[in-house]
């Protein structure tokens, strides 16, 4: 049987490059899509090698209809049809209180966590839904529960949305043999937070 291949968007760093390495290790080759940093794309890549998988790196920004496309287009030329998608890439912008946010912060955390989110999974859908078989796991946070108050409410709401996106979607496409879900992790130790401008959030706001 041929081996499963499955795109991670976000792959380069924290849970994506982890999950990349875990799904090679389970018999999947990967496609990595990542924005910005390709010798981090490309080290991730070598550990899904090592761990048995053929990787294809792609550099992409997910809010991009055209990059979307170009993604699963060279994925299935590269490495045959897709049969999983992680919804993974996320930002979450600078740590602010909503009132003090920049509207160029808000526009991007929604065009990348939630507009990403719908033009993956609906490319996904397009190319699974004819073999009817498919698996997309979409990754979402406790923070859709907790709000984020004073630290990213904007990036809470995307990934509430995800959650109702993963519940709807789940039911449209379970006729066509797709499996949707979502799963939502807490404080991950990433250099995400460096990037929202609080290196150190992992450590403070860990219980213990």
């Amino acid at each position: 049987m041929s081996r499963p291949v499955t795109v991670v968007t976000g792959g380069s760093r924290g849970i994506g490059a982890a999950t990349c390495v875990r799904l090679a290790g389970e018999g999947h080759d990967l496609a990595l899509g990542y924005i910005r940093d390709g010798d981090a794309a490309e080290q991730v890549a070598e550990a899904v090698r090592a761990a048995g998988g053929r990787c294809v790196t792609v550099r992409a920004d997910t809010a991009d209809e055209a990059d979307v496309e170009r993604l699963f287009d060279t994925v299935a030329d590269r490495l045959g049809p897709v049969t999983g998608l992680v919804n993974n890439a996320g930002v979450t912008g600078p740590l602010a209180r909503l009132a003090d946010a920049r509207t160029e912060d808000l526009r991007r955390v929604l065009d990348v966590n939630l507009l990403g989110y719908l033009l993956c999974c609906r490319r996904a859908a397009r190319d699974m839904a004819p073999r009817g078989t498919g698996a997309i796991v979409n990754v979402s946070s406790a923070a859709a529960t907790l709000g984020s108050p004073g630290e990213y409410v904007h990036y809470a709401a995307t990934k509430a949305a995800t959650d109702a996106l993963t519940i709807g979607l789940a039911k449209e496409l379970g006729p066509d043999g797709i499996r949707v879900n979502a799963v939502a992790p807490g404080i991950i130790d990433s250099d995400m937070h460096a990037t929202m401008g609080d290196p150190g959030r992992p450590a403070r706001v860990s219980p213990g």
